[in-house]
């Protein structure tokens, strides 16, 4: 089927399996051997045929919402399109989720089939259950017998049913909102949303094919997780599915993944754990890291001039080849380039990995958006910014949301990708859209004259200083996040004379610090040194000045050793800080803090 004819999800995976039946597809890693076992498109067509049929036997038709609670996984894959097969919406949820979140999210939508990983999560959405009387299905992703996938998909091989081709207006997706500052929104995404970002993305990287592989880390229950599998079934590429945290190199190395999709915080933390380990091992290896890094901020100087340098060129030369081959070899050694998103990528962070040779793409978007916006490419990159609108898409900078003399704007978006509307919230949907059709961001931008957009802020976030001054913590926050100590950071100053930030600092790193400095003890006590607290916050104070005001940069700083985690409602399922429950929850210690 022609690329222009496509108008729904379900003719991604039709026009795959027709075209490359034989190609791995899906890749599951395997405890014997370490390995990993691929599906190819027309194993994983055929086990989508089977429980598509098995769906229509519990009546799922067009309008039907059909959930998932689960991880990324085969299984879910497999459902995914099956759903999308019978015309219906897919409502997925995260695993690692509140059950009061399940909840919420199953009353709302009304979901009718749900489809649950494996015991142990249907043991904790049952009490959930007996309250939702629109749940009328439930099947168990593990294990054989009634109630499992399995026992479904041996139904629809007995009575095999056409797949619907549903309208691009038909809802596809049904997807929550991380919750920040309240209840989550369900967002409406239709197929015609989704495919017109796809085709957005696919034009910035027309060297995408068939041979593309990735591994999969985000979730697919994110969109930007989701985009990436719909992206490449239509590609026909591959999909490794990443083992977990602590299998993750290894993964790289298995996989060999060409192209990756990540937020800025993965390779803030490998960055920081690159570093960690060249100062531990300090010496030669260390001068010869040093020096090659070095070089490559001098070879981009003198190229910003139109000039080079013979000596700069054989050390980075001789750098590449000892240094930073090692470090693309832990990518599995193919790797081409790696999309990031959900927040903004610190710049000098960035152009590192530029030099290494594995170029970091910014992109903006969000949920609401499909949700690609604008997007950095091979053919068109400015570091610090989130690249130029993507193909179909207006991007307009509004400065009546703003204080007067501000050279940036709230970042309003026009074009396809645009949601439909938040389910069951009409007045949510009005507040978020302009009178001309674009939707409201509530993040500040601005263009350069070439047409590239930069993020300066959040208006929710932005708090204002007691002398009037306006502050962006998400900035503060990115480059803090930088030292290889901390692991999270989060800036406060509403109100106050000046910012302050607590530190959650990365226990591994601090372990790390203790050998280096011939001391012992636990993360807890190695937090509360005053020693090391000094050294932090005198790197962290001299890495903003410059780069911030001085009414910006935090005159005091907590050392905490809890983490901001899921689990504790501290950070949002893509790790971003939920802002006024930290503000709660270390109230004491903040007003100590600007006392």
């Amino acid at each position: 089927m022609p690329v222009a004819q496509q108008t729904n999800l379900v003719q991604f995976l039709d026009a795959s399996v027709a075209r490359w039946p034989d190609r791995p597809f899906l890749g599951t890693r395997v405890s014997t051997g370490p390995r990993y076992e691929w599906v190819t498109y027309r194993a994983f067509g055929q086990r989508v045929d089977r429980v598509r049929a098995g769906l229509a036997q519990l009546q799922v038709t067009r309008g039907t919402m059909v959930g998932i609670i689960s991880n990324n996984r085969l299984e879910w894959a497999v459902a995914h399109f099956a759903a999308l097969g019978r015309g219906a919406c897919w409502v997925p949820m995260y695993e690692a989720e509140l059950p009061a979140t399940w909840e919420h999210i199953l009353r709302d939508s009304g979901v009718e089939v749900l489809f649950v990983s494996r015991a142990a999560v249907l043991e904790k959405v049952k009490d959930a259950l007996s309250r939702l009387p629109t749940v009328r299905t439930v099947v168990l992703l593990e294990g054989e017998g009634e109630g499992t996938l399995a026992a479904l998909e041996a139904r629809g091989a007995a009575s095999p049913v056409p797949t619907v081709q549903p309208e691009a207006e038909d809802l596809a997706v049904l997807i929550y909102t991380s919750g920040t500052t309240g209840d989550a929104k369900g967002v409406e995404l239709t197929h015609g949303n989704l495919v017109s970002n796809h085709f957005g993305r696919r034009a910035k990287f027309p060297a995408f094919d068939e041979q593309s592989r990735t591994l999969s880390i985000l979730p697919w229950a994110h969109l930007y997780g989701l985009g990436e599998l719909h992206t490449w079934t239509e590609l026909g590429g591959s999909v490794g599915l990443v083992g977990g945290v602590d299998t993750l190199l290894g993964d790289f190395a298995l996989v060999q993944p060409t192209f990756l999709l990540a937020v800025p915080r993965v390779f803030n933390r490998i960055h920081a754990a690159l570093w960690a380990r060249v100062n531990e091992e300090g010496g030669l290896s260390r001068a010869l890291f040093v020096a090659t890094v070095n070089a490559a901020r001098k070879r981009r100087a003198l190229a910003a001039v139109g000039r080079r340098s013979w000596l700069t060129e054989l050390q980075l030369a001789v750098g590449d080849r000892l240094v930073f081959a090692k470090v693309r070899s832990r990518f599995g050694g193919k790797l081409t380039g790696v999309m990031t998103g959900s927040a903004a990528m610190n710049a000098e962070l960035s152009e590192f990995f530029f030099d290494v040779g594995i170029p970091l793409y910014d992109a903006y978007g969000m949920t609401e958006t499909s949700p690609g916006v604008t997007l950095n490419s091979p053919a068109a990159h400015r570091s610090g910014s989130v690249g130029r609108p993507m193909a179909g898409v207006r991007v307009e900078i509004d400065q009546s949301a703003v204080e007067a003399g501000a050279n940036d704007g709230e970042i309003v978006v026009y074009g396809p990708n645009v949601m439909r509307g938040y389910h069951h919230k009409p007045e949510a949907t009005a507040a978020m859209m302009t009178s001309t059709g674009g939707l409201r961001t509530g993040d500040r931008g601005r263009f350069d004259a070439d047409g590239y957009l930069f993020i300066t802020g959040r208006l929710k976030d932005q708090f204002k200083l007691e002398n009037g001054k306006y502050v962006f913590p998400a900035a503060l926050e990115e480059a803090i996040d930088l030292h290889p100590l901390i692991a999270t950071s989060c800036v406060f100053g509403d109100g106050r004379p000046h910012t302050v930030a607590l530190l959650v600092l990365d226990p591994d790193a601090t372990q790390s610090w203790a050998r280096h400095h011939g001391v012992e003890g636990t993360h807890e006590a190695l937090v509360a040194r005053e020693d090391l607290q000094a050294q932090v916050s005198r790197e962290v104070t001299a890495a903003l000045k410059g780069h911030f005001g001085s009414y910006e940069v935090p005159r005091k700083f907590a050392f905490l050793a809890e983490p901001f985690t899921v689990a504790n409602g501290l950070l949002t399922q893509t790790m971003k800080v939920k802002r006024r429950q930290i503000a709660l929850a270390w109230r004491d210690r903040l007003e100590a803090l600007c006392a």
